[in-house]
């Protein structure tokens, strides 16, 4: 019993400050103005939050293992390709994975 009452009070104060973090900037942002600096490297926090859950989504190897051929990359690669010819967010996810269900389908995999 006392453990759990450790993990949910866990929980709950990993919860408060998540909101007292992600609230805070929307409650005082208008009254703590950034430097142009620190405005500028915030631009990126996106994108860097959105590799750090793809890359090792496509590229899962581990130490001990080789590398190993995955659909995944290609279908990514494509996405990308697409992205920079047509610069639409949508069409990289539409076409990122129609490339992966049909080389899935091609392949047998």
């Amino acid at each position: 019993m006392n453990s759990d009452l450790y993990i949910y009070a866990g929980i709950v104060l990993l919860a408060l400050c998540s909101l007292i973090t992600r609230a805070g900037y929307f409650l005082l942002g208008h009254h703590i103005p950034f430097p142009d600096r620190v405005r500028q490297a915030l631009r990126f926090a996106p994108l860097a939050a959105l590799t750090a859950i793809i890359v090792p989504e496509i590229l899962p190897w581990h130490y001990p293992d080789p590398p190993a051929f995955d659909l995944r990359l290609v279908a990514a690669a494509i996405a990308i390709a697409v992205f920079q010819y047509r610069r639409n967010a949508v069409l990289l996810i539409v076409s990122g994975m129609l490339a992966l269900w049909a080389l899935q389908w091609i392949t047998g995999l």
